[in-house]
């Protein structure tokens, strides 16, 4: 593609639409399964970038596998606007796809794929969207902020968040592209992962005094969360903006012990807690951890190891907001706002000083699903979002 060559400043025109499609397609090829790099990708994104005169910064993780990127177009100015996306997808396996995940098919009104939904069509129409529009014109800036390993705990946003805080000129609001049908969310519930280890004492199974079973133990422990989400469901804070309406804890794995006639030596299970913004996870698990120091002494030949895995701070309501009035400027959605009970990475845009909110073609229903798919009609929606959103980007802030 030569620079600038679909410059025509209508990035809602049909040509804008079906250009995010192609781009869509060539990013549905990209296994960026979380376990995979997206080095591929990312690079991929890259050199679009470039093909339009806009310089990207590549970070990359610990392991020089996997990146997040990051790039600026139009003034250096506050009041710009972060467009925002993980470019990882769930896997595929163990699912009845009928067509092949990784290359994007088109079966009348719907794109199937792998990310197609959650999220890589957000990220496809925005790289689209500045292929038509006339950047010379902004006022402000548009930044682009794209993110590893977000289905597996938003562990690639800390960096990413940290190097937009040096970069970019505030206040500037961040548009997360979850998938939302392009109405607006405005809150989501926290995330918290933790693991529990717990090593017995090997026995006969007909010798229990002589050893100290680590299912035993664990069990016991899977009582106490189990308890702690039934007084939740049932006695706990209650949101009804929420589905369900209250904060909620779950055992994901769970695996312990060699055979039947052998007391366990090693269990070990990893549990999910996703909290009402405003809920105290520590208050909340409270009563598991006075049991897992009860066991403890109880039991002292046995160890018991509670190890945090990802959190997510929740996305908290800001009413009449920055983010609110630019995306219902944007998209005319004069509705209430929505909710969230999955995690995202726009908490953690928002307990970095953005204003922030969720806003993104596709529904979360066909996301992680078999057979995922996006309607058209959502591509050529965003694309109008964003054209009225680059309009915006060529005034100056007060007019906004």
């Amino acid at each position: 593609m030569i620079k600038g060559s679909n410059v025509t400043d209508d990035v809602s025109a049909p040509e804008a639409s079906a250009r995010a499609i192609e781009i869509l397609a060539d990013l549905i090829a990209f296994d960026t399964v979380s376990s995979n790099s997206n080095l591929a990708l990312i690079r991929y994104i890259e050199t679009l970038l470039n093909e339009r005169g806009i310089s990207a910064e590549i970070l990359l993780d610990d392991t020089g596998e996997k990146a997040n990127l990051f790039a600026m177009t139009g003034p250096a100015k506050p009041d710009g606007v972060i467009l925002s996306g993980h470019t990882d997808v769930v896997p595929t396996a163990d699912q009845p796809w009928t067509t092949d995940p990784f290359s994007l098919t088109r079966h009348e009104d719907k794109l199937y794929g792998r990310g197609t939904a959650d999220m890589k069509s957000f990220i496809a129409c925005v790289l689209a969207a500045l292929e038509y529009a006339d950047l010379d014109l902004l006022a402000r800036p548009i930044y682009l902020a794209f993110s590893y390993d977000e289905e597996i705990g938003c562990l690639g946003a800390p960096r990413l968040i940290e190097r937009l805080v040096s970069k970019v000129e505030a206040p500037a609001v961040a548009i997360i592209g979850e998938p939302s049908r392009m109405r607006i969310v405005g809150s989501h519930k926290s995330m918290h992962l933790f693991n529990v280890g717990v090593t017995g004492v090997a026995a006969h199974s007909s010798a229990v005094h002589q050893g100290v079973s680590a299912n035993a133990l664990a069990i016991r422990l899977m009582g106490v969360l189990m308890n702690i989400a039934d007084t939740l469901a049932k006695d706990g804070p209650q949101d009804a903006a929420f589905e369900p309406p209250f904060t909620t804890l779950t055992v994901g794995t769970m695996k312990g012990g060699t055979a039947a006639n052998i007391l366990a030596t090693e269990a070990d299970f990893v549990f999910d807690l996703r909290c009402l913004p405003g809920e105290s996870p520590d208050e909340i698990l409270r009563p598991f951890q006075a049991e897992v120091e009860a066991l403890r002494k109880a039991y002292p030949t046995a160890t018991i190891v509670v190890k945090a895995g990802a959190s997510v701070p929740p996305l908290s309501f800001i009413r009449a907001g920055e983010a609110e009035r630019m995306v219902r400027a944007a998209n005319g959605d004069n509705g209430g706002m929505l909710t969230a009970s999955y995690g995202a990475e726009a908490g953690q845009f928002q307990a970095a000083g953005f204003p922030t909110v969720i806003c993104g073609p596709g529904s979360m229903d066909q996301g992680h699903q078999p057979d995922e798919f996006v309607e058209i009609s959502e591509i050529e929606k965003c694309m109008r979002f964003l054209d009225r959103l680059f309009a915006l980007m060529r005034q100056p802030a007060t007019v906004a």
